[in-house]
């Protein structure tokens, strides 16, 4: 039994099994994603789903689903299946699942009498491209396949039905068919590795109901385009490799590209590997360019989410590469050309760089790179672009973040969100944090203290000297404003305290140079502790507080005033882990190696290997939002590196007693 496998059991009953993802991505943005049983249950999911820069910035489902039906003696089985109605599934194929697993790629086994049959799947890297390969494992009497394809060409925000403009026509191309849906989406080829027949019979399949989108309030009924099908004989033993891509390819190369991709795919058998492989879905490149997405499904590259994820994401995963990538090639030409001109923040590709903790988290990234390869190294080679943002904050040049002259940060939260809880109602601020706010104050201190430092480091004593200054200033002033003699103040504006016990003064304990002393950040982690803590990461807000809404359900509305008052969000783990064991030192590895094993149990559940974005504040912790976070997974990973550490700091202390 595999890691990430799934029996018959649980997959037939489909309560369990739709409650069940999995994504695959191509490392550029393309990604396929379905439940385990191939039911599509959201608007976002998938056989092939990319972006179209041409069209928008959104991803576009052009092939939705392919249903697969086994013939013999004239029988037809259809392994397909999809939503119609009051729980009403059709076809039923779902009844034929022996088995389901991950550990390399998505592969299903299903069992038609004496007809064994599996399929796998897997994005070509870096192109547009999803192989489905199947192979016939038994049969006992000549077998057939027929394969219908669901086309929808469609944004991953909307939802088709039938129209008039639908171009039904698949012109031939060798070992298959190809077809333009709407003149304005690219071509999309459909081939096989072996000669098949294909028949031209369109039809509509109206209604199809996505559950996922019903639950959400959304419009959730989608007509999709079937116009035809496609079928070839098979002999046992044997395999056939299903492309489709928006070019053309010599099927004879079919199987070659297979075995080379293969050779790319790494066994998910732990915790550690899941989360490995999940961190590398996230890297977007484009040309020449690359980034590291927010998220899946309906994410795009945002500075906020890149900068805290990059360090796991990269480095913590034995990625120095993307690191460089992303970073080197990439980012720095974005944030110089925001600190040359910040208002052009919307015209540059990574967005956000304009939120006041964004270039706050750029610096915090260097200083881990500086954790893996020293200060020299990162002073040598991000040491003035480091400057350049501290002088920008305290030049005034920041366009919504303010240096005041006590030395705090100050932003405006009433009018535009201002820090990550950033739900919106009616175009304002749900929870509307503003003035002097204790996590970007908390890395206004860290960043500068750090800077400092790499500016000693690369002789430029006068302006390590003015930066130390400003620390100090800020330090007194952090204390003075947001300690209240029990925890951190979570906002202060004007003579308003705003006392919620919330995860943001978590970070005023974790970072390397915190303002608060030893007590005080006792204090805080023991609050967090006892107010905030679940086996998924921190609440965002105490249960004891009046707004406190632990589940994340609803319509949009409901979902936006829970999402950030109560529900847990896991990239918070990292922080509490860092100033736990900053607190408790070696006696706290123990503890957090149980809670890992909080997170381990989501290797299974919802997108399997990944880790959601949110999930609720009370048990069950049940997980919601987009199916696999980067910030979740990279904050995970940071744990998991820092309890390794601790265990070889324990244990090299162990051998000198």
């Amino acid at each position: 039994m595999g890691y990430l496998n799934f029996d018959k059991a649980l997959l037939i009953n489909l309560e369990r099994s739709l409650s069940k993802e999995m994504i695959r991505t191509n490392r550029a943005g393309v990604y396929n994603s379905s439940t385990l049983v191939d039911c599509n249950t959201r608007k976002y999911h998938g056989q092939l789903v990319m972006p179209l820069p041409e069209l928008g910035d959104d991803n576009y489902v052009l092939l939705s689903s392919l249903d697969e039906t086994v013939i013999q003696h004239g029988a037809e089985f259809n392994l397909g299946i999809h939503k119609y109605g009051e729980q009403t599934f059709s076809p039923n194929g779902h009844k034929y699942i022996r088995q389901f697993d991950c550990d390399v790629i998505a592969r299903t086994t299903y069992r038609v009498g004496g007809v064994v049959l599996t399929k796998e799947r897997l994005l070509v890297s870096f192109e547009p491209r999803i192989l489905i390969r199947y192979t016939l494992l038994e049969a006992h009497s000549p077998t057939t396949l027929r394969f219908r394809p669901f086309l929808a060409f469609r944004s991953v925000n909307q939802l088709t039905h039938q129209n008039d403009r639908a171009n039904s026509n698949m012109d031939e191309v060798q070992n298959g068919r190809v077809n333009r849906m709407y003149p304005e989406f690219p071509q999309l080829f459909m081939q096989f590795s072996k000669q098949c027949t294909y028949t031209h019979e369109p039809h509509w399949y109206k209604d199809i109901e996505y559950q996922k989108e019903q639950e959400r309030g959304y419009e959730y009924k989608e007509d999709l385009m079937v116009p035809g099908w496609f079928e070839l004989p098979m002999k046992k033993g044997e395999s056939v490799i299903f492309s489709a891509g928006i070019s053309e390819i010599n099927t004879r190369t079919l199987k070659t590209i297979w075995d080379k991709e293969m050779l790319r795919r790494n066994v998910r058998d732990n915790m550690f590997a899941c989360l490995k492989n999940s961190a590398a879905q996230f890297y977007k490149r484009e040309g020449d360019k690359c980034h590291l997405l927010a998220g899946y499904p309906w994410f795009k590259p945002t500075a906020r989410e890149q900068f805290f994820s990059l360090p796991s994401c990269t480095l913590y995963i034995d990625r120095p590469e993307y690191w460089e990538a992303i970073m080197d090639k990439t980012a720095i030409d974005e944030v110089e050309s925001f600190i040359a001109n910040p208002e052009t923040a919307d015209k540059i590709a990574l967005k956000g760089l304009d939120e006041p903790d964004a270039l706050l988290w750029f610096i915090r990234a260097i200083q881990k790179y500086a954790d893996v390869y020293g200060i020299e190294q990162a002073a040598q080679k991000y040491g003035q672009i480091c400057a350049e943002i501290i002088e920008m904050i305290r030049k005034q040049r920041h366009p919504r973040m303010f240096l005041h002259s006590n030395g705090l940060t100050w932003v405006d939260g009433l009018s535009r969100p201002a820090t990550w809880m950033n739900a919106m109602e009616d175009g304002r601020p749900i929870t509307p944090r503003t003035g002097y706010v204790v996590e970007i104050n908390a890395l206004w201190y860290n960043d500068l203290c750090f800077v400092s430092d790499m500016l000693r480091t690369m002789g430029q004593e006068h302006r390590a000297d003015l930066i130390s200054y400003q620390s100090e200033l800020c330090k007194s002033a952090f204390v003075n404003t947001f300690w209240n003699g029990v925890y951190l103040d979570d906002y202060v504006v004007d003579n308003y305290h705003d006392k919620e016990v919330r995860p943001n003064q978590i970070w005023a304990a974790a970072l390397p140079y915190s303002p608060l002393d030893r007590k005080q950040q006792k204090a805080v982690v023991d609050i967090c502790t006892k107010e905030l803590l679940t086996p998924r990461g921190l609440r965002t807000i105490s249960p004891k507080s009046g707004e406190y809404r632990p589940v994340y359900v609803g319509g949009e509305q409901e979902r936006n005033h829970n999402f950030h008052n109560g529900p847990v969000w896991p990239w918070t783990i990292m922080a509490y882990a860092n100033a736990y064991m900053r607190v408790y030192k070696l006696s706290g590895i123990g503890f957090m190696e149980r809670m890992l094993v909080g997170f381990e149990v989501e290797m299974s559940e919802l997108c399997i290997g990944t880790l959601n974005e949110i999930y609720d504040g009370n048990p069950p912790y049940k997980g919601h939002g987009g199916m696999s976070y980067a910030p979740s997974v990279a904050a995970v990973i940071s744990v998991m590196k820092t309890v390794q550490e601790k265990e070889k700091e324990k244990q090299a202390s162990e051998q000198e007693q």
